[in-house]
């Protein structure tokens, strides 16, 4: 009478159920996959035959076949830098204090736990906050404009912001910069702890081991972090619903409609972020409301050069992180 050994029965059983879950991990992936190419060729074939260069270069119109979508991509844009140029300084420079030269205190670990919080609100929370504080500034200021006599332009800022690019950059910041700052911090985390003791044994200060030991290896982290909350940024619509982004507008920010304008016209460019505008995504959820259904086909349009942007960002973001990590000498 042969008896089995319990240890042999017990590695089949691991090896058993190892591949089972190999199969359900593969099966998931793939039929993911599988979504998204279905998704995707649905707005392709959607949008075949409405998306050319003229459709980048009109404004939007009740008539589906004369609807463009150049008053929202130069507002996304404007939108973007914006956003990019008020999170990504805050973003950083809030990990790197949190990581490099706050104590372990109680303090710290509650703005932790905030942080990590909030990056699970939802957008229309953020939306509501922004209306509130720039949009309306709690209704302390009667409406006013304060002028600065720039030596190349004139800068009128108005008080309150109102329904402004510069509103809807400073929400979506709001937005993204709980992302920003766990991105950094976890880029920061992973520098190993060698290379900043080996620069303070050589002398360093604080200041220069982060400068020259801890950021530069760091930043290919920090760009993936800040490239992935930006392209979160350009596709949301409710912080801008509630702010009180137009859905039809026939002008750009600034009226600036080609890029030779920003040199050729330096009043524009101040002008731009305290002008009315729209984005990409309002104008796809305006269109895709209309009762007419080619306007499904224009917004089906929009969404693939929507998707293109996303597609420039994030390779972008490949590049430079692929020259960052090519520089670095461990």
């Amino acid at each position: 009478m042969s008896h089995s050994n319990p240890s042999i029965l017990k590695s089949a059983d691991s090896r058993y159920r190892g591949a089972v879950f190999h199969a359900l991990c593969f099966a998931a992936t793939w039929v993911g996959l599988l979504v998204l190419l279905v998704l995707l060729a649905g707005v392709l074939w959607q949008a075949w035959g409405w998306l050319d260069w003229s459709f980048l270069n009109r404004f939007d119109s009740r008539y589906p076949e004369r609807a463009g979508v150049k008053a929202g991509l130069w507002g996304s844009v404007w939108l973007v830098l914006l956003t990019a140029m008020f999170s990504v300084p805050i973003g950083v420079g809030a990990a790197l204090y949190l990581e490099e030269y706050a104590k372990d205190s109680l303090i710290k670990r509650t703005i932790q736990v905030n942080i990590a919080n909030l990056a699970g609100v939802p957008s229309i929370v953020y939306g509501i906050l922004g209306l509130t504080i720039f949009v309306r500034m709690w209704g302390l200021f009667e409406p006013s404009t304060l002028v600065v006599n720039l030596w190349f332009a004139k800068l009128r800022i108005p008080f309150p912001l109102g329904r402004s690019v510069l509103s809807g950059a400073l929400t979506l910041s709001l937005l993204i910069l709980p992302v920003v700052i766990v991105a950094a911090q976890e880029a920061l985390r992973s520098i190993p702890s060698s290379l900043r003791h080996g620069a303070y044994a050589l002398g360093a200060t604080q200041w220069q081991t982060i400068r020259h030991q801890v950021l530069p290896p760091a930043i290919p982290g920090i760009l993936t972090g800040v490239i992935l909350a930006l392209s979160r940024a350009i596709g949301e619509t409710a912080p801008l619903v509630m702010i009180g982004a137009l859905t039809y507008i026939a002008f750009t920010p600034g009226s600036i409609e080609h890029a030779s304008d920003l040199v050729r016209n330096p009043q524009a460019v101040v002008d731009a972020p305290f002008s009315l505008f729209t984005a990409m995504p309002i104008l796809i959820f305006n269109w895709v409301s209309q009762p007419k259904s080619e306007f499904q086909h224009v917004a089906a349009a929009a969404i693939v050069v929507l998707l293109a942007i996303l597609l420039i960002l994030n390779a972008t973001a490949v590049l430079v992180r692929h020259r960052f990590q090519n520089r670095i000498r461990w």
